[in-house]
């Protein structure tokens, strides 16, 4: 059983092997473009520094210690981070996923998590993001000594991100435009809130996918994961204006495609539909000049080799009447 104190100097080392990730710059005639390579991460994710701090202060309050079981609704890169986390912690860690799940991050998770609950009766939004909350709850119920990270609300998801600020600060004197991919909201959130004392200006613009109720009513299945979401975010009041950019399946897939062949950057989903998104709004501004915009690229593609990287997976997602058999889960 290790005691309080050991688990927070287990996190601190952890943390010592997250962010300080690169920045490189990429061709592009519309002022200089900068990506963030947070796929350099501890687990291979930006989501190492929301994990990381959740769990830092859960342990730092009381509402997690030795024994307890961490649980989360999550198909992607905030499990995979959470269960490698809870690993060197010795704690149990559950994650809660649907069928939709890319078949490579269930077989990670089910290797590094102690359990993978699988839920598969369909919401009332055509997916199982809302199911897999009241698994959670009940999980929570039925398990004692459990504590739900809750990405999707607790405060410290945002937070964690005070360190990519400071990283963003330090690497540039001046920065015009941020474009985040976003899903939970949190690294939208946590660079909004801690990039103001530093650039009063900048615009941070968010890429969503078609589909995500995060900015849109509209409905439309969603077949790449990890960005967008089933529900409204509980990090942006109800009202807020947030100056986004909604991309197609086909301009996401391609943003990833450009990168590999064009950069030589093997990125996810997010990373390009950011590229795709920045790509798009740049080109679409009356006047560039001399600007910087910065991209954060959260992950690498290996989790999209039977996906975006599957010509087969494209050409049938990429069809009016297609039925492929993933859709977006966080």
């Amino acid at each position: 059983m290790k005691s309080k104190d050991k688990l927070l100097q287990e996190l601190t080392a952890i943390k010592e092997l997250i962010g300080h990730t690169p920045v490189v710059q990429l061709e592009h005639d519309r002022g200089r473009l900068f990506a963030k390579l947070e796929y350099q991460n501890y687990s291979g994710s930006i989501k190492d520094r929301a994990v990381n701090e959740i769990l830092y202060r859960g342990v730092l309050s009381g509402h997690i210690r030795s024994g307890t079981t961490i649980i989360e609704s999550s198909s992607g890169n905030f499990a995979i981070s959470a269960a490698l986390h809870c690993q060197r912690l010795g704690l149990r860690f559950i994650a809660v996923v649907d069928p939709n799940i890319n078949i490579i991050n269930l077989k990670i998770l089910e290797i590094i998590a102690t359990e993978v609950v699988m839920v598969r009766e369909v919401d009332e939004t055509g997916g199982y993001l809302l199911r897999r909350i009241e698994m959670v709850r009940h999980l929570l119920k039925t398990i004692a000594g459990s504590y739900w990270t809750n990405q999707y609300e607790n405060e410290n998801n945002y937070k964690g991100y005070a360190g990519l600020a400071e990283e963003i600060k330090a690497a540039f004197p001046r920065l015009d435009y941020l474009f985040v991919a976003v899903s939970s909201c949190g690294t939208y959130k946590g660079l909004s809130e801690f990039l103001k004392t530093g650039f009063p200006d900048l615009a941070i613009i968010a890429i969503d996918i078609e589909g995500s109720q995060i900015f849109s009513n509209k409905k439309v299945k969603r077949y790449i994961s990890g960005l967008g979401a089933s529900k409204k975010s509980g990090f942006i009041p109800e009202g807020t204006v947030v100056e986004n950019v909604i991309l197609d399946h086909k301009e996401i897939i391609d943003g990833c495609k450009a990168l590999l062949k064009e950069h030589s950057l093997f990125v996810g989903g997010s990373s390009g539909a950011c590229y795709a998104g920045a790509t798009k709004y740049l080109k679409e501004l009356q006047t560039v000049g001399d600007s910087t915009a910065l991209m954060i690229f959260p992950d690498k593609g290996f989790s999209y080799l039977d996906t975006i990287f599957n010509n087969e997976w494209v050409e049938r997602t990429t069809k009016p009447q297609a039925a492929p058999q993933m859709v977006n889960s966080i």
